[in-house]
């Protein structure tokens, strides 16, 4: 029997929250304490910089998770791989919680913090593909951009999460209590969380589509390099200013922050508030895609980040929480105005026996040069430069990027993914 798009949209919705949760909490707690638990004896902003390293290394697994997964999920269907990608996450950041510090076990903390960090970045690389697959596959043609933006929401209603248990320790206990042990608690919690997806995703269907497609003889990976390589590279360069953008505006602004001698408190409240009307209204943008298309909203959100980012910092700056939640706010729902269209624009670039692993490899070919880079850069760009204009001017020069490979392709609003069983 056949699930209902809005249950299929809740099961992916809170899926990819779980696993963005899980993913986020640790580029927050690598601003906030890993620096001092794993790289003590660094200088502060040296510390944040090799606690970023291992946050990137996780970036660096999410091609090859999506290259397996992509292929098992073209191959026996979306729902198995999106159960087991969930169960691989949640294991790696409950392990996290309970590992030992540099104070216990010396440098092997932090090689075993690493090891965790690229099981989470294999199992994230498979998710995404197989979440918006499987609601895009199952909605209709004319709303295909609000239902498929649903899984896009888990992005800011993870960070949400995983920020709001930071800022709710934060608030409660002491900065002791919170380095001794009160970190561990968010990670230790993913166990829970996990559970309730898998109940949840259990219990839904197959993607049609999927099963009325009759299988490849060739790879998918042969098939996306043969016909869709201009898909793959339009998704990679489509990421770009969408990725960076996103991990400047939540994960790095903690540390640059930090840097400005604003508390953590304020920033993580700031970016709590800002994540929730993230939230809502990635799918507004989705459902707007429908009506006017997928490449307006995209490039309207590329070209205000690229300017939007020079007034971002000099408004951190003022370190009046007003005025710092406005500048996420904004700078986030430009970001959603690339986020929001982008399952169904990835999408509908690929066949449907090669669509897991077109969308899986472009979309995180370009985590690995954007979303796994983004902090560490400017991390750099901060010491180097004591300045945040350099930063400003790098994502400017990602949003240039992110317009021209948008501008360049075709518009795929109204395409029939059954119709898009082989390749072109």
């Amino acid at each position: 029997m056949a699930t209902s798009i809005k249950k299929i949209v809740a099961a992916s919705l809170i899926g990819t929250t779980i696993e963005w949760y899980d993913f986020f909490l640790y580029g927050s707690a690598a601003a906030l304490v890993f620096n001092k638990l794993f790289f003590p004896e660094s200088d502060p902003l040296t510390g944040t910089l090799l606690a970023f390293l291992t946050y990137a290394v996780g970036f660096v697994a999410r091609p090859l998770g999506g290259l397996v997964f992509g292929h098992f999920g073209d191959r026996i269907g979306r729902k198995t791989l999106l159960v087991v990608s969930l169960l691989t996450m949640g294991a790696a950041t409950f392990l996290i919680g309970c590992l030992p510090t540099y104070e216990t076990l010396g440098p092997s903390a932090a090689l075993l913090l690493t090891a965790l960090r690229l099981v989470q970045g294999f199992a994230l690389g498979g998710e995404w593909g197989g979440a918006v697959l499987i609601v895009s596959e199952h909605g209709d043609t004319a709303r295909r951009g609000f239902w498929a933006s649903w899984p896009q929401a888990g992005a800011p209603g993870g960070n949400l999460l995983a920020t709001g248990v930071l800022a709710a320790l934060a608030a409660w206990q002491s900065d002791e209590a919170f380095l001794a042990w009160g970190w561990r608690v968010p990670f230790l919690l993913s166990g829970v969380l996990v559970l309730i997806g898998l109940w949840i995703r259990l219990t839904i269907t197959e993607s049609p589509v999927f099963q009325e497609a009759p299988p490849e003889k060739a790879p998918p990976i042969v098939g996306v390099l043969r016909h869709h390589w201009k898909d793959v590279l339009t998704a990679i360069g489509a990421r770009l200013a969408e990725n960076i953008s996103f991990y400047l505006l939540t994960v790095f602004v903690i540390t640059y922050a930090k840097s400005v001698k604003i508390d953590n408190s304020t920033v993580l409240n700031a970016v709590l508030i800002a994540s929730a009307i993230h939230f809502i209204t990635i799918p507004m943008w989705g459902a707007l895609s429908d009506r006017i298309g997928r490449r307006p909203i995209y490039l309207a959100g590329a070209a205000g980040i690229g300017v939007w980012i020079f007034a971002f910092f000099p408004l951190v700056d003022t370190g009046n929480f007003l005025v710092i939640t406005l500048a996420i706010t904004v700078g986030l729902l430009f970001h959603g105005m690339m986020y929001g269209p982008q399952a169904a624009f990835f999408s509908e670039l690929f066949g449907t026996r090669m669509r897991y692993t077109g969308v899986s490899i472009g979309a995180q070919l370009s985590a690995i040069v954007a979303g796994a880079l983004a902090p560490i850069i400017a991390v750099a760009l901060l010491k180097s430069y004591s300045s945040s204009l350099p930063i400003s001017v790098y994502l400017g020069l990602a949003a240039l990027l992110t317009l021209g490979a948008v501008y360049a392709a075709r518009e795929t609003q109204g395409s029939d993914l059954a119709e898009r069983i082989h390749a072109r």
